[in-house]
Order: C-alpha cells, then structure tokens, then sequence
C-alpha cells in the first residue's frame, strides 16, 4: 500500500514541446514546480490531457522521469500507465515504480469492446503482478466501462486502492462508494470531469484529477477547500464554493469545446505565461486561425478571474453558458438536501 493519500486536487499536467517537436525539460519543470507553488495535491502525468497516445514509450518515461525527479516527494504522482497489453502495462508499472511515483491509473483495454468478466481479468492480473499501487481509471468514451460489480470484485485486491471516474455521473459515483467505501474505507474516489467536482464531493469523492487545474491551479485549490468545508458543515463555504464551480464552466467549456481536446487547454496554459509550443498533432490554416480566436477568448475569462491581463483591444460582452449552470445547481442542492435529512450537514 503506499502511504501518501490520493486525494485533493491532482493536475493531469501537459507537456511543453520545443521547436524540434521533443520534450521541453526544462520548461516542463518549471510548470511542474509552479502547479506545486500554487497548491494542487498530486500530479497526474501521461493521462488524457497530457496526450498519453501522441508520445512513445520512451518518451512516456522519459516524461515520469522529469516529473517525479522534479517533485521530489513533496507531492504524489499518479502516473498515467496506459498501455496497449498487460505486458506493457506491466513494464510500465515497473518503470514508474522505479521513479518513485506513488501509484499508477490504468485504463480498461481500448479498441477491442470487451465484456465485464474481460475486464476484471485484465486487472486481476495487473493486480497480482504490479510493484506499485494501482488506481483504476473508467473512462466509458474511449475504453471498456468499469461496472460497479466488476469493481466491487477488483477492490478485494490490495494492490487496488481507488479508481478515477471520468464519466461525470454524480450517480454513478454515489452507486460505487455505496459499494466499496463499507469494505474499503481507505480506497480513494476520485473524478476526472471538472464542472462537477463539488457534487462528486458530496456524495463521497475524495477529489479529482481536473485539467482545468493545470491553468488555473490558485482557483482549484480554493475550490476544492471551500467544498471541504462546506462538507465539515460550513454551510457559507459551500456556497462560495458553488459559485465558483459554476463560474469555472465558462473556462472549462471554452477550453474543451472550442478546438480538438486538450488544444483549448494548451492554448489556456501559455496564457500564463509558459511556451508549451506546437502539440504532435498537427494543425490545418483554419485551426492556427482558430487557436488565435481562441486565444484572446480565453485571456477575456482569465482577466475575469484575475490570473492575466485583458487583451489591449478589450473583451466583448458575453453570457454565462447556458443551461450548465442550472443542471449543477439542481445536482448540488438535491445530494444536499439528502444529506441534510441524513443529518450530515447542517
């Protein structure tokens, strides 16, 4: 088992890439120390937001290498293990183990379409074999799902110590801690979809591993411990917290629906202030001309949040995103009315 909890806010870190296309070392430890400046509790290398697929092996390690020599244990590492087979999976965990990350995420297989009793036989077997704590990563969109059956079977295995959701089913959420929370108390919930982390803290998270903490890490961090408040019965904390949950939709949903994920994350990040450079996946005229769109958008809500300056031509008005707002309001008062008539808070 290892012993730094999963829990908080973890930033599935980007990855700059110099002019030549490689990996900026140096630019990618500068970011890693500035994310642990500004407060997040763990990192979260080679996931989703880090582009996992558009780096080869060597390059997957090399970057774990760079992010857990810089860390330096001050904060965990949840290291993206996402690998095509077992075998590789395998050596992966071994790799990063060597590093000195603090456990791995690992994803269902992705291509093949695989029943459940395929799925809790891929991770058995990582389980039984793995030298590193093992997080369980569901991602329906893109990889087999994981049931709550599938695993509340996964969960008798120590080396299994949590899974990161990323579906951004409140529901589904409260459906797994109502499953395993009674058998493992210690096995950790967390979730990967950003505008509902409050609501996925008041039915049992215990954090998650956002993207939008890896542009604005200050505003994540204050999230995350207004909500932790509101749950320890700070009823005013929890409505600062909400208010900022719905302001972050705009941010979030700009950097994720206006140009292919995570190009608007990307985009969001230079804008304070590093030079993460061209992704590997190339770009059309019309995208390059979209990216410049997006930019100055995006330094609009960021000057709203005061992390940046406005642009010098000015910010056109704009509304709220509709109907998201209304949709989290409506989840958050209704798990909270539950736990009210539970006794949990008042």
């Amino acid at each position: 088992m290892g012993t730094r909890p999963l829990q908080g806010v973890f930033t599935p870190n980007l990855v700059p890439l110099d002019d030549r296309g490689n990996v900026d070392e140096a630019e990618l430890r500068r970011y890693v120390e500035w994310l642990i400046d500004r407060g997040v509790d763990g990192l979260y290398p080679n996931g989703s937001t880090g582009e996992f697929t558009r780096f080869t092996p060597q390059e997957r390690r090399e970057i774990m290498r760079i992010v857990c020599d810089q860390c330096r244990g001050r904060v965990p590492v949840l290291a993206g293990a996402a690998e095509a087979n077992v075998k590789e999976t395998l050596a992966a965990c071994e790799a990063y183990h060597g590093f000195g990350a603090t456990a791995v995420a690992i994803v269902s297989p992705f291509y093949y379409k695989l029943s459940p009793e395929s799925v809790y036989a891929y991770f058995r077997e990582i389980a039984l074999n793995s030298p590193i704590d093992v997080t369980l990563y569901n991602i329906p969109m893109f990889a087999s799902p994981i049931d709550v059956p599938t695993l509340r079977r996964l969960a008798e295995f120590p080396r299994v110590v949590g899974i990161k959701d990323s579906s951004g089913d409140v529901a589904q959420m409260g459906r797994m801690v109502n499953a395993i929370r009674p058998i493992r108390p210690d096995f950790t919930f967390l979730t990967g979809w950003d505008v509902v982390l409050v609501p996925m803290m008041l039915v049992g998270a215990n954090g998650g591993t956002n993207a939008t903490s890896g542009v604005v890490p200050e505003l994540m961090r204050k999230l995350f411990d207004d909500a932790r408040r509101g749950l320890d019965g700070d009823s005013a904390s929890l409505q600062q917290a909400m208010k900022l949950q719905l302001r972050l939709i705009e941010l979030f949903d700009t950097m994720l629906f206006s140009a292919d994920f995570p190009e608007g994350f990307r985009t969001a990040v230079d804008l304070r202030g590093f030079h993460f450079g061209k992704g590997r996946q190339p770009l059309s005229e019309k995208q390059r001309v979209d990216r410049d769109k997006l930019s100055r958008a995006l330094q609009c809500i960021l000057a709203d949040f005061g992390v940046t300056d406005a642009p010098a031509e000015g910010c056109p008005p704009r509304g709220g995103v509709s109907g998201e707002p209304d949709k989290v309001t409506q989840v958050t008062e209704a798990v909270m009315a539950a736990l009210r008539n539970r006794g949990q808070v008042r």
